[in-house]
Parts: C-alpha cells; sequence; structure tokens
C-alpha cells in the first residue's frame, strides 16, 4: 500500500533537486534593497533591472529592510564576491551608520566593492506653507533672524535620531548658531505629515518625497542642502546662496558588490547599469520620483562613500546621536 506513495514522494523530490540545480545554472543576479519596497530607492533599482537584461541575465530584487540599512548590507557584505550578488549602498547604511551605531555587522569601508552611484539628490528645507505666511518667512535668512529672535521657540522634524534629516538639522543648528529643538519620528513619512499639520516648524526632506508637496502649495521650499541648485526644481536656491556657506548635505545611493568581486565583474555591471541608467526609458522612471540618475565610474562612486563616511563622524558627534 505504501509503495506507490513512496514512489511518488521519490519522483518529487528528485524533481525539486533538478529544478534547483537548473535555477543554479541560471545567469540570475540578485539585488539586494536594504529598505521596504515601495520607496524612492526601491522604485530606483526596479527601474533598472529590466533595462540590463541584456548584459546580466535576470536580475531579481530582494528587500531586506532593518536598522537602518544594516540588515540588507551585511547579507551583501558576507555573500559569495562572484559578482551574481549586488546590493544598494546609501548615505546611511555605507556614511552615517558606522558612527551611530555601537556595533556594526560589516565594515562599511573594507566589506564592499563599489560599482557605481546610481542617485545624489538634494534634501530641502521647507516649512509648511500657511505656517510659513503667518511667521514673514519666505527664506533661510527669515528662518535664522526668525530663531534668533525666538532662541528655543522652533522645532524641527526628522525621520528618527541619526537619520539624514536629523543631521541635516543639527548642522543647519551650528552653522546658523540658533537655538531650536529636535523632534524625532519613527520615519520620514510621520514626519512629513507631522509638518504638514504644522505639528513641527520645519524638516529638512529628501527632495523626492517632498516635491508633490512643494508643487501643489502644502509646503514652502526654502533652500535645497546641495553645492548646486536641483535640476528637478531649480528655482529653489541652495542653503550656500542663503548664506550658510559650509552647508552642504546630499541623499545618495549606490551599487556595490561584496568585496573580492573580480575587476572584470565590476566592470561589466557598471557598464550594465550605466547604459540602463542613461537610457530615455530609466530617465523618464527616475523623473516620476523627482530624482535624476547620476552614474559614475567604480572608483568616483568609492571615493565619495569614504569621502562622506569621514565627514559624517564629525557631524554625527557634534549631535550626539547614537543607537546601541
Amino acid at each position: 500500500m505504501f509503495k506507490p506513495i513512496l514512489r511518488r514522494s521519490v519522483v518529487a523530490v528528485a524533481a525539486l533537486c533538478l529544478s534547483s540545480a537548473a535555477l543554479a545554472q541560471q545567469n540570475v543576479t540578485r539585488l539586494i534593497v536594504p529598505f521596504s519596497a515601495g520607496g524612492p530607492i526601491d522604485i530606483s533599482a526596479r527601474a533598472l533591472i529590466d533595462e540590463v537584461k541584456e548584459q546580466l541575465g535576470t536580475v531579481i530584487i530582494e528587500n531586506k529592510p532593518g536598522a537602518g540599512g544594516n540588515i540588507g548590507s551585511d547579507l551583501v557584505a558576507k555573500a559569495k564576491p562572484d559578482g551574481k550578488t549586488l546590493g544598494i549602498a546609501t548615505l546611511a547604511s555605507h556614511a552615517v551608520n558606522p558612527w551611530l551605531y555601537s556595533q556594526m555587522p560589516y565594515d562599511a569601508d573594507k566589506d564592499f566593492s563599489a560599482v557605481s552611484l546610481m542617485v545624489y539628490v538634494p534634501n530641502v528645507l521647507v516649512m509648511n506653507a500657511e505656517q510659513a505666511d503667518k511667521m514673514g518667512i519666505n527664506s533661510v535668512a527669515d528662518l535664522v533672524a526668525y530663531a534668533k529672535a525666538n532662541p528655543g521657540k522652533l522645532n524641527y522634524g526628522s525621520g528618527g535620531n541619526g537619520s539624514g534629516g536629523h543631521l541635516a538639522g543639527e548642522l543647519f543648528k551650528k552653522q546658523a548658531e540658533v537655538d531650536v529643538a529636535h523632534i524625532p519620528y519613527n520615519g520620514g513619512s510621520p514626519a512629513q505629515m507631522a509638518l504638514l499639520s504644522a505639528e513641527v516648524d520645519f524638516t529638512f526632506d529628501n527632495l523626492a518625497t517632498a516635491a508633490n508637496n512643494i508643487k501643489n502649495g502644502k509646503l514652502k521650499a526654502l533652500a535645497v542642502t546641495t553645492d548646486k541648485r536641483s535640476d528637478v526644481l531649480p528655482e529653489i536656491p541652495t542653503v550656500k546662496e542663503s548664506g550658510l556657506e559650509d552647508f552642504s548635505v546630499a541623499t545618495w545611493w549606490g551599487l556595490v558588490a561584496p568585496a573580492g568581486t573580480p575587476e572584470d565583474e565590476i566592470k561589466k555591471i557598471n557598464a550594465a547599469f550605466t547604459a540602463a541608467m542613461n537610457s530615455d526609458t530609466a530617465k523618464e522612471r527616475f523623473a516620476g520620483l523627482m530624482v535624476t540618475p547620476t552614474p559614475s565610474t567604480p572608483e568616483e562612486f568609492d571615493e565619495l562613500m569614504r569621502t562622506e563616511r569621514a565627514r559624517y563622524e564629525q557631524i554625527v558627534r557634534d549631535a550626539g546621536a547614537r543607537v546601541d
């Protein structure tokens, strides 16, 4: 009575083994995104995977969120360096977290091979438009003057302690020499909702997430945080133009591979994703996110990560931010 069942089970297991072996032989690359699906980083990665199929074969996105990008990045760091595992490195995971977390599961400096920058986008200093009008604030200079005339009265929101918005706010406080309070929220979306409801006075938001509310008039943009104006909203001045000469903050992300990945694999992957980012299709999809694709050489992206990591060491220390 049991023989037919046993025979069927053996056949099923054999078929499964054959299927797994066949899958292993396929030209499949996994791209680990260390954040949840649906955000700008995830969407930008998905905008490119169809464009690189001809050169790299199938690319599968794996979302591995948690610990500010540390969980997904650690999977990349410990993967086999054969060119079949890639990851998204971000300002948080590769420049801020090494100084923010008391213990890191990976070495951001040694455990990765840079492939290419993907996006370099400003944050934007924004206020609730109605609230800004009531205060008579139309520029960074107005905000600084109001804060100095009303020490301790203003506050700013962010997506949490150690987030890009928090550190930009602390840099602003230091350089403008103003007394404003930090209100951390559990993520960028709650912080933006707090600003829209005038629960906080201003934020340093990602331009990709703030742009629609700037365009519909709910938020007033005072300045972008990069050295140059944004291609997306060129009418907004920079913080530097507004008087804070040493202020420069950007959100960025790009492709990395495990350290030790062969140089020829890195070059092949870089060429495929550079071509994809330069395609009209990708540019159109990125425009929907209010960002511009910014491909680079592996050496240029490696230098950016190293420079940012060194710079944020001091910024994090000045902010007193820590995750234990």
